[in-house]
């Protein structure tokens, strides 16, 4: 009883937040927001396959329990996930569900799926088969520390500088430079945090990278193919498959 006590008076209510993604529709909506974009209700009604009245509801919750949080331009109203904290979140419990091959409704949602898990943004860094490698070729070039307590080694933060990245002021900052995030295709930790999501950002800007359609897959270009592998060391058999191929 004592014990029981204990954690009541923590004044956490942890259940709280595990009841905003109990519902197969929210957690939907947060998988969805994960790419980064505020997205209309309509969308994400669209994107569930409810109806504009139950997203509006679901949005609601999840805007009071602070998961989401709405800008409005106009008539319209967008949705984002409210901070890498909440996106950190929701990655991690997506690699901790159980895993099932969802049945295409069509050989374009087959196409999109496997671009999903080549290459996608996870909030603003690089996920999927793509974000490992990454991962891995810095990790063995020396540029991260990638044990315990991951870390930009010196020779990292001079590679990062050298390609005219400005990271934030780490006092300055509740995010971290380097974080672990779990991937939860690949069932292992890809680079997060400030030093993740600078990289996918000069990445995304000097044309390494482009986005598939409106989602939040991504193909690495000839040019980033042969960049990463010059600056990294990226193995050629990184390569996808042409943009051609990925929705299919």
């Amino acid at each position: 009883m004592d014990n029981q006590r204990e954690g009541r008076d923590v004044g956490l209510d942890l259940a709280a937040v595990a009841r905003l993604l109990a519902d197969g529709t929210r957690a939907e909506f947060c998988l969805a927001l994960l790419d980064g974009r505020a997205w209309t209700a309509t969308e994400l009604a669209r994107r569930a396959g409810v109806a504009a009245s139950s997203a509006t509801e679901h949005l609601n919750v999840l805007v009071r329990g602070g998961l989401l949080v709405e800008e409005r331009h106009g008539r319209h109203r967008y949705l984002r996930l409210a901070d890498p904290r909440v996106m950190a979140l929701i990655e991690s419990l997506a690699a901790l569900a159980p895993q099932h091959a969802p049945r295409p409704r069509s050989l374009s949602g087959s196409g999109r799926q496997r671009a999903l898990a080549r290459a996608r943004l996870c909030y603003d860094h690089l996920a999927g088969e793509l974000g490992l490698a990454v991962t891995d070729a810095m990790a063995d070039h020396g540029l991260l520390d990638w044990g315990t307590d991951p870390s930009l080694t010196a020779k990292g933060a001079a590679w990062v500088n050298g390609l005219g990245i400005v990271l934030p002021d780490a006092s300055a900052s509740r995010r971290p430079l380097v974080r672990a995030c779990l991937d939860w295709t690949e069932r292992r930790p890809h680079l997060g945090g400030a030093v993740g999501a600078a990289i996918c950002g000069h990445a995304l800007a000097a044309g390494w990278l482009t986005r598939i359609g409106t989602t939040r897959a991504l193909t690495l270009t000839d040019l980033g193919r042969r960049e990463l592998r010059d600056h990294i060391g990226l193995p050629a058999t990184t390569a996808l498959p042409p943009r051609d191929q990925e929705a299919e």
